[in-house]
């Protein structure tokens, strides 16, 4: 507001207290509005970079455990919940490749270390196991003596149509299979759910382990893989996995049903796996 200046005699330019303090209020209003929107913008985006990250993480972990579960061998699949409910393991054998044998030593034949079968596109290789007519877990799992149902392979030679297949001893097949059925398979593999401390629970992958007759427990596996995260099901009430086993007309069923939380917010999925029951 201009005003005259005694003194100078010289007119000057200037603002009042009054407009000063209007400025500073509307501009401090302004300021608190665009950072008010600017925190909510910004909360908004974590939060749901937070939900989409569980969401990915647990997408993943369940059509991991999915795939897996789907090669697996028929009678393999077992499932073990500690009593305290602090975990939840899910075993199974995965099939490496299939085919058709043409001879094999099956009881009472003599022992022999030699399978011969039709060739597969799938890799048949040293260090698997030959496996013919499995029936029960405890058959598939139990330590090989001279006579059982899986042996562990020594060599593999491909000669036209017809896989060589070199047995590490000479041993005898407890049974013979109806349709000639040879499966080739690797270590087993388990699925756990485990509680952790602030009272979630990971979800692992266990591998390399080897053959166990009793199921073993994480402790014993060593070192899993964590595939997702921040599952809460109370295993004891609300178990993550539930497996409903083979029956003369049915397949085995697994169910996969871990509920996630994130934000407050829950959210529960359900799997059906079948693994088909035909040795």
């Amino acid at each position: 507001m201009p005003y005259l200046n005694g003194k100078r005699g010289k007119q000057t330019q200037g603002f009042t207290l009054v407009e000063m303090v209007t400025v500073i209020l509307i501009l401090g209003i302004i300021v608190v509005g665009v950072s008010s929107f600017v925190i909510f913008g910004t909360r908004i985006f974590v939060e749901s970079s937070a939900v989409d990250q569980v969401l990915s993480q647990s997408r993943f972990g369940v059509e991991r455990m999915t795939r897996d579960i789907r090669s697996a061998l028929p009678n393999s699949t077992r499932l073990i919940t500690a009593v305290d409910g602090s975990y939840q393991c899910i075993e199974f054998v995965p099939i490496a490749a299939s085919t058709s044998y043409v001879s094999a030593p099956i009881a009472p034949a003599p022992a022999s270390n030699a399978v011969s079968a039709i060739a597969t596109n799938q890799t048949i290789a040293a260090g698997q196991w030959a496996m013919i007519y499995p029936l029960t877990a405890t058959e598939i799992y139990n330590p090989t003596g001279s006579i059982a149902k899986r042996f562990l392979i020594a060599n593999v030679a491909t000669i036209a149509d017809q896989v060589n297949i070199t047995l590490a001893a000479s041993v005898r097949f407890t049974e013979d299979s109806p349709l000639k059925r040879l499966f080739l398979v690797a270590q087993p593999i388990s699925y756990c759910v485990e509680k952790q401390p602030n009272g979630t629970s990971n979800l692992k992958r266990y591998a390399n382990y080897g053959y166990r007759t009793a199921q073993p427990s994480p402790s014993i596996m060593a070192n899993g893989v964590i595939m997702a995260q921040n599952i809460i099901n109370n295993l004891q009430v609300e178990p993550a996995i539930v497996l409903t086993p083979s029956s003369l007309i049915t397949n085995a069923i697994v169910h996969v049903e871990p509920r996630f939380s994130v934000n407050g917010e829950s959210f529960k999925y359900q799997h059906q796996v079948q693994v088909i029951n035909v040795p």
